[in-house]
């Protein structure tokens, strides 16, 4: 629901880090050719597919050769971990990922676009038949829903986070590009009332079979069986959790400075 130049939001994180950090380039990524396009498809546009987009843009942004570091906000978090994990050329330094939900979600309280009637309809979509090969296509919330209830329709039916979360087989190419990672940061919103749950943006998740209980990454398969290679990262020190007080990507400048702006120098 937001587009990369949005001047109140990703615009103005863009100008911010350029005003700190003298000298730096700054890609902020489009998706479409223009900013409405850029906006619709990050509700309709196959993730996959736009994974594939953001790798041909990077391999040709000349800045960017020696390597590069990647933040992304909300759904942005985890797509930019399938670039980094699918598309090692350019190398991706550091990840920041800012509210980001790694586990996929299982729940769609709030809708963070301007327009509420596609909202309401991704609800009743989601609702109606998340896993459909139709809805997964061309929804891309349904392509990280995460059933806690139906774990195996979602292992054998979700098009983007069954696969780059290692659930139907080990891809090591998938775990060595992302191990190759100097630091990969997790932010987690305290108060997150968008995102269910929220222990998501930090790896986490329900216990499988209900939606009640949650367990953190360590407990999870993914991690004890290192699947993906979280566990040998987090054993080098190459995982960060920060969490921040506040809703879902509220975050004042100052923390942002203090907190984020290291990793990107």
């Amino acid at each position: 629901g937001d587009s990369c130049c949005n001047p109140q939001s990703m615009g103005y994180i863009k100008k911010i880090v350029e005003n700190k950090i003298p000298g730096i380039y700054v890609l902020s990524l489009k998706i479409g050719t223009n900013l409405i396009q850029d906006m619709e498809n990050s509700f309709f546009m196959n993730v996959n597919d736009q994974v594939r987009e953001v790798c041909g843009q990077l391999a040709k942004d000349p800045h960017l050769k020696g390597g590069y570091n990647a933040m992304g906000f909300s759904q942005g978090g985890q797509f930019l971990r399938a670039v980094a994990q699918r598309c090692p050329s350019p190398p991706m330094l550091n990840l920041i990922s800012v509210g980001g939900q790694h586990q996929g979600v299982y729940g769609f309280p709030r809708c963070p676009g301007e327009s509420s009637h596609i909202c309401d309809w991704i609800r009743k979509t989601l609702d109606l038949g998340a896993y459909t090969q139709a809805v997964q296509e061309h929804l891309v919330q349904a392509e990280y829903w995460h059933d806690p209830l139906k774990e195996e329709d979602y292992r054998k039916n979700s098009i983007f986070l069954a696969d780059i979360n290692q659930e139907r087989g080990i891809n090591e190419t998938y775990k060595k590009n992302l191990m190759a990672l100097k630091k990969f940061v997790m932010v987690k919103f305290l108060n997150d009332t968008m995102v269910d749950p929220p222990i998501s943006e930090w790896f986490g998740f329900y216990k499988s079979g209900q939606a009640k209980e949650t367990i953190p990454l360590k407990e999870t398969s993914l991690y004890t069986e290192d699947r993906l290679g979280l566990q040998e990262m987090d054993k080098a020190g190459k995982l960060v959790f920060l969490g921040v007080k506040g809703d879902h990507l509220h975050f004042s400048e100052e923390w942002f400075y203090t907190a984020i702006l290291p990793f990107l120098q």
